[in-house]
């Protein structure tokens, strides 16, 4: 017997893919040749609900699930990496940390804008010195009256030059770490060079700097000295995010390399008759499934009120190793044609690789699920 979850998740996986495939698929390579983010695309997105997936109703957002929110970041991404990375750094990183952690007056200030559309949001964390690394830190928040100024730099920072909202790290009183919202247009607040990236290239990045940054104290996102522990607890939903789409990703490659490997002839044969392919499809269709698994799993548990540390880091880790895996072998089946941007799996084979990096490397997810485990 079908639940009414999966019939809900199967209604919303129609509704995406149909709209990530006319709107988004006909300009893919376009938009990464040209490292073209598409702003055209972010009302549309707003008026689906995409831009507040996870937000609740009452403050505007769509109220998705964590289930269904997973769905919906596998479908943007199974046609372009860049827009669902794009949406997962707006919703699970920026808009989700002011709902979780924000005051009343906050969340009423910019979670409607951000769940319209109306503004896009930024979350900012690592700087050139300060990766997985957090605590070596740089950028700082010093008191002064009833404000606070800002100085240092995030770096690699996804919708940096697009956003109005950004979320900001910073060291405050005994170097402990606060988390600040900052609007565009704050002055000392500037946004440097957009980054020129092997792949996810229509996904904007680049630095944000702040030099003298003045913000009010009501600025202040959670208490001064929280957010770091805060930080870590949205990294754990933001990490089944980026398995997500991961194993959209890998079901976007390995859709292509199926379709090719029927139509490809050579002696005399279509290639999805030889058995070397053969086995390389089945090995992609069960890493994927079994990583599709994983995310979903994390994600029911995150709706559930669960902690998700290990869960999480093994669903983004093993997910964006798949996706790695799956890209190689398409490009593999492709052969010759794999290497050209004519085909598909070309950009998907750049694009995957983002995803064994970016929030927490797998060698650090590795080192989170051992300690969850040794506990």
């Amino acid at each position: 017997m079908i639940s009414d979850a999966t019939e809900q998740n199967d209604i919303l996986r129609e509704s995406a893919r149909e709209f990530a495939e006319a709107e988004i698929g006909p300009h893919v390579m376009k938009w990464d040749e040209a490292q073209h983010f598409p702003l055209e695309l972010v009302p549309k997105m707003g008026e689906l609900g995409m831009m507040g997936a996870i937000a609740p109703p009452e403050l505007g957002g769509a109220g998705l699930s964590y289930p269904e929110y997973v769905v919906l970041i596998e479908e943007l991404s199974r046609v372009d990496g860049s827009i669902g990375l794009f949406a997962a750094a707006h919703n699970s990183l920026c808009t989700n940390h002011i709902c979780v952690f924000g005051t009343e007056k906050q969340k009423q200030r910019y979670v409607p804008e951000l769940a319209s559309g109306r503004a896009i949001g930024a979350w900012g964390i690592t700087e050139a010195g300060s990766g997985s690394d957090a605590g070596s830190m740089q950028t700082t928040a010093v008191r002064a009256g009833d404000h606070y100024v800002l100085n240092g730099a995030k770096h690699f920072t996804t919708n940096a030059s697009v956003a109005s909202v950004y979320v900001i790290m910073a060291l405050t009183a005994k170097r402990e770490i606060s988390a600040f919202i900052i609007e565009r247009g704050t002055q000392g607040l500037s946004i440097g060079g957009k980054e020129n990236k092997l792949g996810m290239r229509a996904s904007d990045t680049a630095s944000v700097i702040l030099e003298d940054c003045r913000v009010p104290v009501d600025c202040l996102l959670g208490t001064e000295g929280s957010a770091f522990s805060d930080c870590m607890q949205i990294l754990d939903g933001g990490r089944i995010s980026i398995a997500a789409l991961a194993v959209g990703m890998a079901q976007g490659a390995y859709e292509q390399a199926l379709k090719y490997s029927k139509e490809r002839k050579q002696f005399g044969s279509a290639i999805s008759e030889f058995q070397a392919i053969r086995f390389k499809l089945a090995d992609m269709a069960t890493e994927i499934e079994a990583a599709r698994l994983l995310t979903q799993r994390a994600a029911t548990l995150k709706q559930a009120g669960k902690r998700t540390t290990k869960e999480s880091s093994m669903a983004k880790l093993y997910a964006s190793e798949v996706a790695v895996r799956v890209a190689n072998e398409a490009v593999q089946i492709h052969g010759g044609y794999g290497f050209i941007k004519d085909f598909p799996v070309e950009k998907f084979y750049r694009d995957v690789k983002l995803c064994t990096i970016g929030e927490g490397t797998s060698e650090i997810q590795r080192m989170i699920v051992a300690r969850e485990i040794l506990r």
